[in-house]
């Protein structure tokens, strides 16, 4: 009997220890599948990663051109904006619209029908379009527009009026 009884231990014994290594090896596998999902999902985001990264400094390089770009243009705009008000602190337009005030008027309709044109032309506008009404000039002008002895209207503004094509 105690042959048997350390026969069924040792196959007892025996049997602990084969389910230790199963169990050992079940816990092993899984724990290496799980290891290699996670390892599959740690790739994706570095390559995305990698991908945002290559992306941004792509944008960056394209911000840097544009921004030197703009500010050429920026510079160019203070130079000439620099150069109006170098050419308008020479003028005395006071003086000017008391000698001849038709004369002047007539340079800043034309100095606004040119900026209005490459208006257009900059905006993808036709700048071949007549002018709008508040550049054109009438062709019916009197001298003393105050003094309206006859009853007729002496205004500014006239139905038969021309643009001014000064450049």
């Amino acid at each position: 009997m105690i042959k048997l009884y350390g026969a069924i231990a040792l196959i007892a014994i025996l049997g602990g220890i084969g389910y230790g290594f199963k169990y050992y090896y079940d816990t092993t596998q899984n724990t290496i599948a799980q290891l290699r999902e996670n390892n599959a999902q740690l790739e994706v985001a570095v390559e995305t990663a990698t991908e945002s990264v290559n992306k941004l400094q792509g944008d960056i390089a394209k911000m840097a051109t544009l921004n030197k770009s703009l500010q050429e243009d920026l510079q160019k705009a203070e130079a000439y904006g620099d150069e109006l008000r170098a050419k308008l602190s020479k003028l005395n337009l006071v003086v000017e619209a008391l000698k001849d005030a038709k004369v002047l008027e007539g340079k800043m309709n034309g100095a606004t029908a040119k900026v209005w044109r490459d208006f257009m032309d900059d905006t993808g506008g036709n700048a071949e379009r007549p002018l709008p009404q508040w550049l054109q000039q009438s062709e019916t002008r009197t001298n003393n527009q105050d003094s309206d002895q006859s009853g007729e209207d002496n205004s500014t503004i006239s139905s038969t009026s021309e643009a001014t094509t000064t450049e």
